[in-house]
């Protein structure tokens, strides 16, 4: 270990089973998975194909691997192993890189004062049935509540939209195919970890497989500004016990032919010449008002 480290530090290390891993050069090979991170991108293409995602934050490391998530390896500054060691320890395989803060700022591209980054195995991806038969096995009620995110592209958005379901009750998330990731660092970060704790799965063929839900029993309803929509409040009287909410891209909103095959279209009221809300906000409305 390098002569600035001081006795806690050293103390730490010595505390994790992990093989350690200390970086002095940026160009250091053995720290290609934590390359180019602030490039959307080129994460999303390359992230996907090697099967990984990239966990932010000390607290998000932790609610990764207390969801059953596997890391390939953690990432940090040598001050933050002491809190993160209990995590670590329960990964003994998972190499632990460390170095000094502008070291891992140089690979990153990002200065990395959460705390720090674990390179997490990607889970499998559930089939949309596999989804819709756990969350009816969870409740037996038989009260659903499903939220869909058409082309969202904005990972904090989709971050939020995520956070607002888990909090506000939503049993699942679909996703349209060119959604962008709940997996990618920003996501899950603006998520809190949210994505761990929500079952979701991407809807194919889209929006053809919208009929899956309606022949599932769940009323898809969406929030539309278009010809014909009703206030919220209306769909909330009708009180149906499956519902699921597709809410549209950030720009556009939902697509004409996503529009041709819901149930309901709905828009929350505007004041003051407001026409919409931010998708996020627009959720997190529609989301406790149907509970």
């Amino acid at each position: 270990m390098s002569g600035g480290v001081s006795g806690p530090e050293r103390d730490a290390v010595a505390s994790v089973p992990n093989p350690i891993v200390v970086l002095d050069s940026a160009d250091d090979p053995r720290a290609t998975d934590y390359r180019s991170l602030t490039d959307a991108a080129l994460r999303r293409r390359q992230d996907i194909a090697h099967g990984m995602y990239m966990a932010e934050s000390s607290q998000v490391v932790r609610r990764a691997v207390d969801a059953g998530h596997r890391p390939r390896s953690f990432f940090m500054e040598h001050r933050h192993l002491a809190g993160l060691a209990d995590v670590v320890a329960r990964w003994p395989q998972a190499p632990v890189y460390l170095g000094e803060q502008q070291v891992l700022q140089d690979i990153t591209g990002f200065h990395l004062h959460r705390g720090a980054l674990a390179a997490m195995h990607r889970p499998a991806e559930l089939r949309l049935d596999e989804v819709l038969d756990g969350i009816d096995a969870d409740q037996k009620d038989a009260r659903l509540r499903v939220g869909i995110l058409e082309d969202l592209t904005d990972h904090t958005n989709v971050g939020a939209v995520f956070r607002s379901a888990a909090a506000l009750g939503v049993d699942a998330v679909l996703l349209s195919p060119a959604c962008a990731d709940p997996l990618y660092r920003r996501a899950i970060r603006v998520s809190m970890g949210a994505v761990f704790q929500m079952p979701w799965t991407r809807v194919h063929p889209w929006p053809d497989g919208l009929a899956s839900l309606q022949a599932a029993g769940f009323v898809v309803a969406g929030l539309s500004l278009g010809e014909g929509s009703v206030p919220l409040d209306d769909l909330v009287a009708q009180d149906h016990s499956r519902l699921a909410l597709v809410l549209g891209n950030e720009g556009d909103g939902l697509r004409e032919e996503t529009e041709r095959r819901l149930d309901a279209r709905v828009t929350i009221p505007m004041m003051r010449g407001v026409d919409s809300l931010n998708v996020a906000a627009a959720s997190a409305v529609a989301f406790y008002s149907t509970r």
